[in-house]
């Protein structure tokens, strides 16, 4: 990306070939992004049969001085570049134009060609540059907004140590303030700061006087030698941070140490963290920042572990209380329920009792009737046996089995007589059958 030592070089390439002649033709694109607050034809008009006298630079800034104003201006942006096409040799690689490339490029935004068949052309692949037609471009934006040019215009240690005291933002945010200082971009400040051992992000206050006079001088050197070699980077000193700081993370060296990738400013920023400290005060008091924020942290979900256990434990004595409402109110409906149920228990004995009274009185009548039922017949048949003993006594010549027999129910009447008073028994047996024999009264 173009920064003072680019601009610089297309500055003096144009300087060199372009002085003194005269513009015979002029293409403007069609293109209001880059083409900024004029028309192509009216851009056109202004430039074709003008003299170029000077090429003047200031930070990125560029502008073509004509034999009468308005004056072209050029902001290269991230892309913007010259091309001169017909030059043989070039500091500015980027001036270099082959014989088989297309010409003019499709990215050409101002073309011009001069009166000796030379021809110039401002390009811009990815349309962030900006060209102005200005009656006076040092006396309005942008060019008037920008801070002192480091080339240029050099400070002295002191203002440059002044200057930075004043500010408390990180150093590598204010060398890409254009307004602080001109020209600085991306990987020269980079490069200062690894040179001048100064940490991308520490706070521009908190860098000693001695620190402050070391970067300047680093910057100074740095801006000087890549304006030297025409902004070919092939020629910077292979020390440089600058060739490692495109490679990747993790596979990026300079000297043996280990490269490491931050976005300071805005922008990705490369650092050498061995030897880039940051030991700022500044840096001291965001570390403290940092430590009591997360204290606050570590406070705050505390706090929210009490508040979870406050409303834990308010919640278990709310559920409390409502248990015990319950409680009291299973107790009551229990007590209620037990209530009924003691009277229905009362009534139930109540009517229980009579039924068992009832029952007591049924059994024992069936039992007295059955007691008299059998006491009669047992006596009965006790008159049966005495009548028929009686009658055996006249009878000699009974036989012995007869005699068998009545001992035989003589021992059953006698078995009967003894189970007498029992729930159940047996039917009493049948009177004896004496034998057809002729009765004494029949004798």
């Amino acid at each position: 990306m173009p920064e003072l030592p680019e601009v610089e070089a297309a500055r003096r390439a144009i300087e060199e070939n372009c002085i003194g002649k005269k513009i015979v033709k002029a293409i403007i694109a069609d293109d209001s992004k880059v083409i900024d607050g004029v028309s192509s034809d009216d851009f056109k008009a202004s430039l074709e049969g003008k003299t170029i006298l000077a090429a003047n630079r200031k930070g990125k800034n560029m502008w073509i001085q004509l034999d009468s104003p308005p004056f072209p201006t050029f902001q290269f942006g991230m892309a913007g570049a010259i091309y001169i096409k017909g030059v043989a040799v070039t500091k500015y690689k980027r001036s270099a134009v082959k014989d088989d490339d297309e010409w003019p490029s499709k990215y050409s935004k101002v073309f011009l060609e001069l009166d000796d068949g030379l021809e110039l052309s401002f390009t811009d692949k990815r349309r962030f540059a900006r060209v102005r037609l200005l009656e006076n471009p040092v006396s309005g934006p942008p060019i008037s907004e920008l801070g002192p040019d480091a080339l240029l215009e050099p400070m002295t240690a002191d203002e440059f140590s002044k200057a930075l005291s004043k500010k408390k933002i990180g150093i590598k945010a204010l060398l890409l303030d254009q307004s602080f200082i001109s020209g600085i971009g991306n990987w020269i400040a980079d490069e200062v700061l690894y040179q001048a051992r100064l940490h991308p992000m520490q706070s521009a206050s908190s860098i000693s006087k001695e620190h402050c006079a070391t970067l300047l001088k680093c910057i100074n050197e740095v801006i000087q030698k890549a304006v030297e070699v025409g902004a070919d980077s092939s020629q910077y000193p292979t020390s440089w941070i600058f060739h490692s700081r495109e490679k990747k993370p993790g596979k990026a060296f300079v000297d043996g140490k280990k490269i490491e990738f931050i976005t300071a400013g805005g922008r990705t920023s490369a650092f050498v963290p061995d030897l880039q400290k940051n030991t700022g005060a500044e840096s001291a008091k965001v570390a403290g920042k940092r430590q009591q924020s997360k204290v606050q942290k570590v406070e705050h979900n505390n706090s929210d572990g009490q508040d979870e256990e406050a409303e834990a434990g308010k919640s278990k004595v709310k559920q409390r209380g409502s248990n015990a409402e319950r409680a009291s109110a299973k107790k009551k409906s229990k007590e209620s329920s037990s209530d009924s149920d003691e009277n229905d228990s009362d009534e139930y004995l109540k009517k229980s009792s009579v039924k068992a009274k009832q029952n007591r009185s049924s059994k024992g009548k069936k039992d007295g009737d059955q007691k008299k039922k059998t006491r009669g017949t047992n006596t009965a048949a006790k008159r049966k046996l005495e009548e028929s003993d009686d009658e055996d006594d006249d009878y000699n010549d009974a036989s012995g089995s007869d005699d068998d027999y009545e001992q035989g129910n003589d021992h059953k009447l006698s078995s009967r007589t003894q189970s007498k008073g029992k729930k159940t028994t047996k039917p009493a047996a049948e009177p004896r059958q004496t034998r057809n024999k002729p009765s004494k009264k029949q004798k």
